[in-house]
């Protein structure tokens, strides 16, 4: 098989994508970005909405610069209509700099790191590691503001043990994430006693007081000057960060006919690309004007931590933007102003959908047998519904045809997957969508080989497979949901 000037386009889409986005907070900006360049307005959670939301309008709100839920109001739009919805998460397992990381050994930097989510933590061994994130920076104006940082630069690696040192070289790969993966950052100038992160106390004046340590003295200073220096800001303005460490290494196009892309963080900016890709192109001509509906994307940060966090999905940012919507009167005197009673709400919530993306895990080779025998999705032959009995993925047999119908629209072929029953099932946000808001809700992703690793692997021309379901969903679901009774 080889790739079309269109799959590759939009695979190449992805990639530059998910190449400019390290963290939750950086997939966000990039977002933003294309959502403004294509006419959505922001709004803020802070303000009433009451006058701001219009019919054929675009819009978009963030939380903690790390979730963000976008959508498109219908011209016909009226009180009680469903929403058309697809959810994914920002974020992946990573290293996250420790709020003291500052250590040295043996002559060596290093840096203290956090492991976040259930990442294959092997594959971060002998990588060329950098840092990204958000920094709070002091301005001359007495504020503090955050700024995003990703230095270009390999900083950090992990070195493995020689083989030849290895007590049980021919045995599994093992070892303390405590006190064996550690990232080594440089070497000391200075010959330093061994240190344990922490610096030596000493005993301050009223007028030097610190509640907490500065990031001068919390971290090493020659991190804190990259930092600073990326930022164009003096090391002393740095209040404090949240930094992790991610591959410097692009994603890329490979394979002998260009079949795959090599990545990181599949899991989940491919959601979060083609979602938004998605909702765009829904909304460039005119039908939204003639649509009902809400057409609404939510991209939350934490899902692979357990989502319960005021920005993940188990939080309130959902159930609050929504009814936000839905007590709009979309009164053609005053349009969405004023306000309706709570009833709305449950009556649109009968009437939506929600798709739960995540990605979904393609057969691999080399492991055929850890796969049910009827059920093992192949790359680049579509999107991947994903069924658990035991309500893992919230899928069941509606859901199903109306996307079937969808897919039929869009001419996307769809996969079924379960999982065997002697393995465990991982989970979604699906679940916890479908019983806060009592929403119909189907589980579905692309496939792609070594989930949560540093480097991923999926099919080219599914990402525009994926981007072409969701646009069909946005455009079609009002007409095809009314047909399943």
């Amino acid at each position: 098989m080889s790739l079309s000037s269109t799959a590759r386009i939009q695979a190449q889409g992805f990639i530059d994508f998910v190449n400019a986005s390290p963290t939750p907070y950086h997939v966000v900006e990039t977002v933003k970005n294309k959502l403004i360049k294509n006419g959505f307005t922001e709004l803020s959670e802070r303000n009433n909405w009451a006058g701001l939301v219009q019919k054929n309008k675009k819009y978009f709100v963030t939380r903690n610069n790390s979730s963000l839920i976008a959508f498109t109001v219908g011209g016909k739009y009226l009180p009680g209509d469903g929403f058309a919805m697809v959810g994914g998460h920002t974020d992946s397992p990573v290293l996250r700099i420790k709020p003291v990381s500052k250590q040295t050994k043996e002559g060596y930097a290093q840096v203290g790191v956090e492991t976040y989510g259930g990442g294959i933590w092997h594959t971060w061994f002998d990588r060329d590691l950098s840092i990204a994130g958000r920094v709070y920076v002091n301005t001359e104006d007495g504020n503090i503001v955050s700024k995003l940082v990703k230095i270009d630069k390999p900083l950090l690696r992990i070195p493995t043990l020689a083989i030849h040192l290895s007590k049980d070289r021919y045995v599994k790969f093992e070892f303390n994430k405590e006190t064996q993966f550690k990232p080594i950052a440089g070497l000391e100038s200075e010959t330093k006693s061994e240190s344990s992160g922490c610096c030596e106390s000493t005993k301050l004046s009223e007028e030097e007081f610190e509640s907490v340590k500065s990031a001068v003295e919390r971290h090493n200073k020659d991190l804190i000057d990259l930092v600073a220096k990326q930022l164009d800001i003096k090391p002393t303005q740095i209040e404090d960060f949240e930094l992790i460490l991610y591959d410097t290494q692009p994603s890329c196009i490979g394979g002998l006919k260009d079949e795959f892309i090599f990545s990181p963080r599949l899991d989940n900016q491919v959601t979060c690309f083609c979602a938004c890709e998605a909702i765009i192109n829904s909304s460039l001509d005119d039908s939204l004007a003639s649509r009902s509906g809400i057409q609404l994307i939510s991209l939350f940060d934490h899902e692979e931590i357990g989502s319960l966090s005021a920005q993940g999905a188990d939080s309130s940012f959902l159930p609050d933007i929504i009814q936000r919507l839905t007590i709009l009167t979309a009164n053609p005197e005053v349009d969405l102003k004023g306000s309706l009673p709570p009833s709305y709400l449950l009556t649109a919530m009968a009437q939506s959908f929600m798709i739960s993306s995540d990605m979904a895990h393609g057969v691999n080779p080399n492991y055929a047998e850890n796969y049910d025998a009827q059920h093992k999705p192949h790359l680049n032959q579509g999107p991947v519904i994903k069924i658990n009995a035991n309500q893992r993925y919230v899928t069941n047999s509606a859901g199903i045809v109306l996307l079937k119908k969808i897919g039929e629209k869009a001419k996307t072929p769809l996969q079924l997957f379960v999982v065997r029953n002697d393995s465990p099932c991982g989970s979604t946000i699906g679940p916890m969508i479908s019983a806060k808001l009592g929403l119909r809700t189907l589980d579905l992703g692309n496939p792609q080989l070594s989930m949560h690793s540093i480097r991923e692997t999926c099919g080219s021309a599914d990402i525009e497979k994926l981007v072409a379901l969701f646009e069909s969903y946005f455009e079609n679901y009002t007409t095809v949901e009314k047909t399943i009774i």
